[in-house]
């Protein structure tokens, strides 16, 4: 059985991580800590929850955690979990983060996107935490780092291209949408109602720092640099990305030939769906059909007048972005199937 401890439960990501494991057959929350909620039920920091969980939230505690849990995840904000995760590594305990301590691998990266790390040492060990690219890795894992919600949308279509060596390597631009979950529970100027209601507003048009996550994992795969143009937009919703993405073929490509590339590359991926149908509302990705859900869809479209292949993603910013994918992850490090927990549809209509 996995019992598993919640560090930064009063957010939403945290949030998502409780509903999650509470309908998970194989896990339960034993611990659970914030900052600011020390004392209180999770039901009442998380409403919808209420009389389905009535363990009361904690401070950190090291010696608790080990005793009462086997893995712990983070939901903590960025530059926390460097300076917690030290105290739980000698005792034997699976970590999950979900901010971006652990992402990065070159450490300058980090600093110029995030500032100091205070425990570089550890960012060797971690594995990042996308299975669809990194399955094999993360089951052997310590500490798993789980991806950003927009550098998933965007790493997951451009994948199979990069791999198969089909588009050229510098001329990559991506353009996110996202809804306000993203910004997280704290609210500020840009994320109160009367400011982002109504609005598709662009913000971070460049250095986002996804991009270097983006650029990170892609060049992976194409062992060779990448360059990708990130753009991220504020749209009028509460959940959901949608990623379009440019890019410009090496040579001439059909539309039979990228139904073979996706098919190939995720045909056994139980969580990636390609999305490209002749005709209807929904015939790409639209991530209203997948809010609460764990799956990332995937379509594409060839412009023959510009010699560019646009891709077009969609994921729930807080499942398949976050706390879904971190599941996913922890039920690969326990061994279970990967699915466990998480095979559910998406609310619809919402």
């Amino acid at each position: 059985m996995i019992e598993a401890a919640i560090i930064g439960i009063s957010g939403y990501t945290g949030g998502e991580l409780a509903r999650l494991l509470l309908i998970h057959p194989e896990a339960e929350i034993t611990y659970a800590s914030s900052r600011t909620h020390n004392g209180k039920l999770i039901g009442s920091v998380h409403p919808h929850l209420r009389k389905l969980l009535n363990l009361r939230i904690q401070s950190f505690n090291p010696e608790k955690i080990s005793d009462s849990c086997n893995f712990v995840f983070f939901a903590t904000p960025h530059g926390v979990s460097q300076t917690m995760i030290p105290q739980l590594m000698d005792r034997g305990l699976k970590i999950i983060d979900l901010s971006a301590d652990f992402r990065l691998k070159n450490l300058n990266t980090y600093v110029h996107y995030y500032g100091r790390h205070t425990c570089p040492e550890l960012v060797k060990k971690a594995v990042y935490g996308l299975p669809e690219i990194h399955k094999e890795e993360i089951k052997k894992a310590e500490i798993v780092a789980c991806p950003g919600c927009m550098a998933s949308a965007s790493i997951l279509p451009l994948a199979p291209l990069i791999s198969e060596k089909v588009i050229d390597l510098e001329k990559i631009v991506v353009d996110a949408k996202i809804g306000s979950s993203g910004s997280g529970v704290k609210p500020s100027r840009s994320t109160h109602h009367p400011e982002r209601a109504n609005v598709i507003r662009p913000y971070k048009v460049a250095k986002h720092r996804h991009t270097a996550e983006i650029e990170q994992e892609l060049s992976l795969l194409a062992e060779a640099d990448v360059k990708v143009s990130f753009s991220a937009h504020a749209v009028d919703t509460v959940r959901g990305i949608l990623a379009t993405i440019h890019s410009f073929p090496l040579r001439e490509v059909t539309e039979k030939e990228l139904w073979r590339i996706y098919r190939k590359f995720y045909g056994q991926e139980p969580f990636i769906r390609i999305i490209k149908r002749r005709e209807g509302l929904y015939s790409l990705p639209d991530p209203k059909t997948l809010i609460g859900s764990n799956f990332c869809d995937i379509g594409f479209e060839i412009d023959e007048h510009v010699g560019r292949v646009v891709l077009v993603s969609a994921l729930d910013n807080l499942v398949k972005g976050a706390a879904g994918q971190a599941i996913q992850n922890m039920n690969l490090v326990a061994g279970l199937d990967e699915t466990t927990g998480l095979f559910f549809p998406g609310l619809f209509p919402v």
